[in-house]
């Protein structure tokens, strides 16, 4: 199975389409323990994402639509999430950079670089209750999948349930990087925003590719 780009196109829609149907709960999660804003700015900037998805006309670069998801984020996303988001887009358009259509092996080496982007930009670790907790486990069940040889459908659909593993595995971790470690032990028994956007994203791409 392969992706194309209209493919590719489908799950930024997709994750657009998502963020807006739940962004009342992804702003209600915030407000517990950040600044009451992540679903109202994640979904300013994936509709703004689309207008670029929109103005890019089909021409075919499945990375060049990645990174101007990537810089759209940047520019119109607030808080944490656009630096974040903004990040981890960006790096799935370098890793796919001049590509038409993509292979499983090559969202395995994008999911890869994107994590690894995160990682750097927002110095978390694994049970810092941050996005993080969902875009590894996402990325190892992706490789172990891989290393399976399961089709890429099974694939997706087992990292996107490893995210939202992941994502469920915050509420009883104590913060400890972000607006939300401010709170200390209080951000014990809340469900991390970014974490939750995460799997809807790895969700995205499970129910569009899979």
């Amino acid at each position: 199975m392969t992706v194309s780009y209209d493919d590719a196109v489908a799950f930024v829609r997709a994750f657009a389409g998502v963020v807006a149907e739940r962004k009342d709960e992804l702003t209600a999660l915030d407000s517990a323990i950040g600044d009451a804003d992540h679903g109202i700015n994640m979904n300013r900037g994936m509709q703004a994402a689309l207008e670029v998805v929109d103005a890019a006309q089909g021409d075919g670069d499945i990375g060049a639509m990645f990174k101007a998801v990537g810089m759209k984020l940047v520019s119109t996303v607030g808080g944490a999430g656009g630096p974040l988001y903004g990040t981890l887009f960006l790096q799935l358009g370098v890793k796919s950079a001049g590509k038409a259509e993509l292979a499983p092996a090559d969202w395995l080496e994008m999911l890869s670089a994107a994590v690894d982007g995160v990682i750097a930009r927002g110095k978390a670790e694994l049970e810092d209750k941050t996005m993080i907790d969902a875009l590894v486990p996402a990325l190892e069940a992706l490789k172990a999948k891989a290393a399976e040889g399961a089709d890429m459908g099974d694939a997706l659909r087992a990292s996107a349930d490893a995210a939202e593993q992941g994502r469920d595995a915050t509420t009883p971790l104590e913060a400890r990087r972000g607006r939300a470690s401010y709170l200390g032990p209080r951000s014990v028994g809340h469900q991390d925003p970014g974490a939750t956007s995460s799997a809807l994203l790895l969700r995205a791409a499970a129910s569009r590719w899979g």
